[in-house]
């Protein structure tokens, strides 16, 4: 069956964590707020340590906003700062500001629709992604963005891939998909569709070692 589109995780295959920005947020914090950006650091990536996962029940963007107004309060309550110093702080360092495209991704998908593909992306996070993927500069090249908090089903349940394929208005079939954890992987294979697990590390074997090698699948 021909394939007509490819269906892209997020996370470690289109996008990257950029932790640069983990540093960039410290030292801002400490010249605004008068604290050893060291400590601010360490407060940072801790809490965010602490909270992965603590996000999956969300179903809609007035959760997600909740979610990240009372994130922002432990935050600012752990470095000793302000109600308002949360709001500030939220404000300038939010969640999709922490995130950049992977090498060759916008090249990578601009081939790809160039060859008449639908673009997808599924990725287990918030209901924000069109915003993540807009702050990464791929928001245009991408049809159909799905968070699976707002399907109610993240992946590797098969649902969330039939879910998806239905937004692609496509069967399994026809969809290639794309991500780094092979239980991802496996779970769409089950429901038809093609897939290929990438490491962009370059440490699994047989699996694609760089986005780019996603046009020679397609």
């Amino acid at each position: 069956m021909k394939l007509r589109a490819v269906l892209f995780d997020r996370d470690n295959t289109i996008a990257s964590t950029d932790e640069t920005v983990y540093q960039e947020a410290a030292l801002w914090i400490g010249t605004r707020f008068g604290l050893d950006p060291r400590q601010a650091g360490r407060v940072l990536a801790g809490l965010w340590r602490e909270q992965e996962g603590q996000w999956w029940h969300l179903r809609s963007h007035a959760e997600e906003e909740s979610f990240w107004e009372s994130y922002g309060a432990e935050l600012t309550r752990r470095l000793g700062l302000s109600p308002e110093a949360a709001a500030e702080l939220m404000k300038t360092y939010p969640y999709e500001r922490y995130m950049k495209p992977v090498e060759g991704a916008r090249e990578v998908l601009t081939e790809l629709r160039g060859r008449g593909l639908r673009i997808g992306v599924l990725s287990n996070t918030l209901p924000s992604i069109e915003r993540t993927l807009d702050a990464i500069g791929l928001r245009d090249l991408v049809d159909v963005p799905l968070a699976t908090c707002l399907l109610g089903v993240h992946k590797p349940e098969e649902q969330a891939f039939l879910l998806a394929a239905e937004a692609l208005g496509l069967p399994p079939a026809e969809i290639l998909f794309i991500d780094d954890l092979p239980e991802n992987v496996e779970a769409a294979r089950a429901v038809g569709m093609r897939a290929e697990q990438i490491d962009l590390s370059g440490q699994t074997a047989g699996a694609l070692h760089s986005l780019r090698e996603v046009l020679s699948h397609v």
